[in-house]
């Protein structure tokens, strides 16, 4: 297994000049988008003037009903009250996916389009395609607040179909029963009861495998959205993309289980303490190994603790550690440990079959030709956390991106959920990796999607539980992620970080912009953004958008029968975090009714915009 990350740290692989030359990439073509046509310059749509900064000034308590409503038609003030009370119904969002395909049949395609675009569709999704987004995107950035495009159409898989996808796409040729495994080997593997991972997730998409021809559709898609982004604007956009939809996961469970296995074995070599200040000696690494009952010299010792030892200081850290996964270096395949049972020395990884070897290089190619075209197109691509059984590895393979991509403007970013346990110091190895080797560190925040399904995984698997202890932990968590952030900043050049707060929650935001102001970091250098999802939140984004802060809302599209599966999502999410939702519909109300005594009734948002 150490040949998956050979292959990813491998530079004449990464370096794929001629990727998009590959019999894969047949589609070479991506007509660029006349969206930038129909939008103000990007000056005018950046940029608040003197007075209007004065008028608009961030109300922190996020309860300013006009402020947070004035890119939005009265009409569409009611279609909010409207989706947002049907949300606040348990019988119509438990049933949801039923209520909407048996509405389908009864109103037939074109009347249940046309519903569907004056509620549910019309609230949390831009348009069917990259034509039908531009009024939309057009006016938000007009109020300060751009778009994150994403093509939110889903595949409307049954369970059975599901597992079925999911089991050939996990399971390796030569994986052994579970009952054979040891618990760290069954936290990486796939298991029956969990295959379907949508099972418990409602604010996260799910790609199950096919073949590599959908991969490549997926990447294709992916590349489309890099073109709408393109189009939209002349400053930087983003893309998210995941990474289980450009090849077999199957690579990510082992890539995941070698560098958890790896990292423990460089804690037993280091011992206790602060990861970032962990290192042994020669002698050290000796005494391990023969409490570990590996078979090698003291010879052999020398010779590979010199190879490890990078700085030649006589000490190897973690960064002098992480380079035993170079291509060169193959000390995984030398450690070998006994087997519990027979006794008989193994080693520790196996490796991979020709056909999955050419299945993991072109899941690494996807992705470069992915970036290769954005960082083209001065577009960023944000890259999606998923399981913790597959974050190990989607992690790696993001910060080689970065290495590759973020040397002169961050364009590559990760994704960090704060509900986990080891989120902060994941971020504080990374941050340090990219001050080490001078790259720029692209990061989201986000509290994280499958809390429920990893919690029952890990207590049914038998593993430690890797969620915070609760909420208000979680909440601790992102918050001290920030301070970390903040910190780093005000250590490097400016310009070296930049990270996305993406977050619905008002205290997290408040805390976001209040340590902004305590660690005197500019909303105009644009190192610090904002994110939500369209149709949630506006109490947040337009505000802080208006008052110049750089913002960013989540902007689906797609065909309106193909998102179902992403508006069923949207429906569970708000019933999940009603008493958010409660707020934003007590803001909808005050601000119609102001404009009900004011005679606003026909109010044009584009005789009310705040910027240009």
């Amino acid at each position: 297994m150490a040949n998956v990350l050979k292959l990813i740290r491998k530079r004449n692989l990464l370096l794929i000049s001629h990727s998009r030359k590959h019999p894969l990439y047949s589609v070479q073509t991506f007509p660029k988008s006349t969206l930038g046509a129909e939008i103000k310059d990007a000056e005018s749509l950046s940029k608040l003037n003197d007075n209007e900064e004065k008028q608009h000034k961030l109300d922190l308590t996020f309860g300013n009903a006009e402020e947070a409503f004035r890119s939005k038609k009265t009409s569409e003030l009611v279609r909010a009250l409207f989706v947002f009370n049907l949300c606040s119904v348990e019988f119509l969002v438990k049933n949801n996916t039923e209520i909407l395909k048996w509405s389908r049949r009864l109103l037939g395609k074109t009347l249940f389009t046309t519903l569907m675009k004056g509620t549910f569709y019309g609230h949390f999704v831009a348009g069917e395609d990259q034509i039908a987004i531009r009024p939309l995107v057009s006016r938000n950035q007009q109020f300060g607040v751009k778009s994150i495009l994403d093509y939110s159409v889903e595949e409307d898989l049954s369970s059975k179909q599901a597992k079925e996808a999911e089991a050939k796409g996990c399971v390796p040729e030569n994986q052994p029963p579970l009952e054979e495994l040891d618990p760290e080997q069954q936290r990486f593997a796939a298991h029956e009861e969990f295959l379907d991972r949508r099972e418990n997730v409602v604010s996260a998409r799910t790609y199950f495998y096919d073949d590599e021809a959908k991969c490549d559709e997926n990447m294709n898609i992916f590349l489309q959205c890099v073109d709408a982004v393109s189009g939209s604007t002349k400053s930087t956009g983003f893309v998210a993309i995941k990474l289980t939809a450009l090849g077999r996961p199957q690579f990510l469970l082992q890539l995941s289980e070698l560098l958890v296995i790896t990292r423990k074995l460089f804690e037993k070599f280091a011992g206790e303490g602060d990861i970032l200040l962990k290192k042994f000696r020669q002698e050290e690494f000796q005494k391990t190994l023969d409490v570990m009952g590996v078979p090698i010299s003291r010879d052999q010792t020398k010779r590979w603790f010199s190879i490890l030892d990078i700085s030649q200081d006589g000490e190897v850290d973690l960064w002098d550690w992480d380079n035993l996964l170079e291509e060169n270096l193959q000390l995984c395949k030398l450690l070998i440990v006994p087997n519990k049972e027979t006794g008989i020395p193994e080693q520790m990884m196996e490796g991979l079959t020709e056909e999955e070897d050419e299945q993991l290089k072109n899941m690494l190619k996807r992705l470069n030709t992915i970036v290769e075209y954005a960082k083209e197109k001065d577009v960023r691509v944000m890259v999606d956390a998923e399981q913790t059984y597959f974050q190990p590895a989607i992690s790696r393979i993001v910060i080689e991106m970065m290495r590759k991509f973020n040397k002169d403007k961050a364009i590559v970013f990760n994704t960090y959920q704060t509900y986990l346990k080891a989120s902060l110091t994941n971020l504080k190895v990374d941050l340090d990796l990219s001050r080490r080797e001078n790259f720029q560190f692209g990061a989201k925040l986000v509290r994280g999607a499958y809390m429920e399904q990893e919690r029952e995984r890990a207590a049914s698997v038998g593993y430690e539980d890797p969620i915070n202890a609760d909420y208000n932990a979680t909440t601790d968590m992102y918050h001290a992620c920030l301070e970390e952030v903040f910190y780093q900043i005000n250590q490097r050049p400016l310009g070296q970080i930049a990270v996305m707060v993406a977050s619905h929650n008002e205290d997290t935001v408040r805390f976001a912009v209040e340590g902004m102001d305590r660690h005197d970091i500019k909303k105009s250098d644009r190192l610090i953004c904002f994110g939500q999802l369209l149709g949630m939140c506006d109490q947040i984004s337009f505000p802080l958008g208006q008052a110049g802060y750089s913002v960013y809302k989540y902007v689906p599209y797609g065909p309106v029968e193909e998102v179902l599966p992403y508006l069923s999502r949207r429906a569970m999410e708000n019933k999940g975090i009603l008493k958010k939702v409660q707020k934003e519909k007590s803001l909808l109300w005050k601000e119609l009714k102001r404009r009900v005594k004011a005679g606003q009734l026909r109010y044009n948002p584009l005789e009310n915009s705040t910027v240009g």
